[in-house]
């Protein structure tokens, strides 16, 4: 399902930020820097000598900023894309976190709650595989106070 056609952009985006993740990029920063620094004293430490290394280090960043960020929004719709299958194809996990990125934060918030809620039922389970969803767990969770109140029920007829 690879597209054989990738722009001009992408194709460059990854091979530069392939490249830049290396020891051998770094050893080249590295080394501008201590050139830099060495020169010092030959361009008496002057206002062009500094804005050369300002100027320099600023445009990279600001390009970087760029490339890495094309990257990680690549890279992140990819995992969101995997999980979604992974969720799609396990019976027992919930349909609903399909997408749940574009939910807005306070949403993700609920969310959030209720998986604190599933741990803490989690925590007081014998079995770690007990429950496998928000639904198993509530719904469990619903059995458990119904044999605790039809218990409690019985307890008081007797």
């Amino acid at each position: 399902m690879k597209s054989k056609k990738n722009s001009w952009f992408e194709k460059a985006a990854n091979k530069a930020t392939q490249w830049t993740g290396t020891s051998f990029a770094f050893g080249i920063a590295f080394g501008l820097i201590i050139a830099w620094l060495v020169s010092g004293p030959v361009f008496h430490y002057s206002d062009t000598w500094q804005l050369v290394i300002n100027t320099g280090t600023t445009i990279i960043t600001f390009l970087m900023v760029f490339l890495i960020q094309k990257t990680q929004n690549k890279d992140s719709k990819a995992i969101q894309l995997k999980l979604n299958e992974l969720i799609a194809a396990s019976r027992f996990a919930s349909n609903r976190m399909v997408d749940i990125e574009d939910l807005e934060e306070s949403e993700l918030d609920v969310l959030h709650k209720f998986y604190q809620r599933l741990s803490d039922q989690a925590e007081q389970e014998e079995n770690i595989h007990r429950s496998h969803s928000i639904d198993a767990a509530d719904a469990i969770e619903a059995e458990k106070k119904s044999a605790r109140d039809s218990k409690g029920t019985k307890d008081a007829d007797d």
